[in-house]
């Protein structure tokens, strides 16, 4: 098949010959339960009578932090290509390298994950995804060793390089950053779905690259976002942190998104009261929460989906 010039018949291109190879290559367990979650919580919370946050209690915290972290610049920031993924959340133009940044941060520090990044590119070039597939694995684990569970992050990186080649005939996803000559992109949806399909990358890895790569308005949650959600009461108790991101995903408003998470991040870092519970050292989220709780607080408990393990 010959691919048209045209960047949007170009994006109709990659849709349609990843769905028709996609269908030769079996599903795995793993890559079924996040459709289902997607599938199921696309365009609706989990949480359908939790009516927290409100845009106004969002406003109200992104104030908080911003006064407190002024230091952190909610302004978006553009992906530079000499920025290292794995120490910018994935801050990078490249789409592949932007997953890969961001897989190596995940579950360590992010002095850690910056050198086994660094590591990485001198060890096989900047973005020479082919020589990483074709590598041998201990090859793979030895670069990125510093930025701990090195087999496993090796693994989940070389599967990724070969599937994507096995799908688009190239190493690349830059067709997830493509505009059409209509002008109109694909869908925040869409991108979240050709990610995830991918093992080893959960909603939280894909919403970071749709976030901080593509510049969408998505909101992520790590662990200090998914802590300071539960002080906040945005959530209901039993929310995990996949259904937590769903949730506040479609609650926060849309500007806010960027901002909040970064500097939510922020604060869950360096914010002794809020790191611990029952910690008695202040904390002003809690401050805020202790002034503005509502009278009731309402719970609902989501559809049963065990998808606590999904990154």
């Amino acid at each position: 098949m010959k691919r048209s010039s045209s960047p949007s018949l170009d994006i109709t291109y990659h849709q349609s010959t990843a769905m028709i190879k996609s269908q030769s290559i079996p599903e795995s367990p793993h890559r079924a339960k996040k459709r289902r979650l997607l599938e199921t919580y696309t365009f609706e919370s989990p949480f359908l009578n939790f009516p927290h946050p409100t845009p106004s209690e969002a406003v109200a915290v992104f104030n908080i932090l911003s006064k407190a972290h002024p230091q952190y610049a909610s302004t978006r920031m553009i992906p530079k290509s000499t920025s290292n993924s794995a120490a910018t959340c994935g801050n990078v133009p490249n789409v592949i390298d932007s997953l890969i940044g961001t897989i190596l941060s995940q579950n360590t520090s992010g002095k850690n994950s910056s050198r086994a990044k660094s590591s990485l590119d001198v060890a096989f070039g900047r973005n020479n995804f082919a020589a990483i597939a074709s590598s041998p694995r201990e090859a793979v684990v030895e670069a990125i060793r510093h930025g701990g569970l090195a087999n496993k992050k090796a693994a989940t990186i070389q599967n990724l390089l070969k599937s994507v080649e096995e799908r688009h005939g190239e190493i690349s996803l830059q067709h997830l950053a493509e505009t059409g000559k209509d002008g109109k992109q694909l869908s925040d949806e869409d991108i979240m779905k050709e990610l995830t399909s991918y093992d080893g990358v959960g909603p939280k890895t894909a919403s970071c690259v749709l976030m901080f790569c593509l510049g969408r308005d998505s909101f992520a949650v790590d662990t200090h976002i998914f802590r300071l959600s539960k002080v906040l009461d945005w959530v209901p108790s039993s929310a995990d942190r996949i259904l937590t991101q769903a949730h506040l995903d479609k609650m926060l408003p849309a500007e806010l998104k960027y901002g909040l998470h970064v500097l939510m991040i922020q604060h869950g870092r360096t914010c002794k009261g809020c790191k611990k519970v029952g910690s008695s050292t202040p904390c002003i989220l809690k401050d805020f929460v202790k002034k503005n709780r509502p009278s009731s607080k309402l719970s609902e408990e989501p559809v049963v989906l065990d998808e606590a393990s999904v990154i």
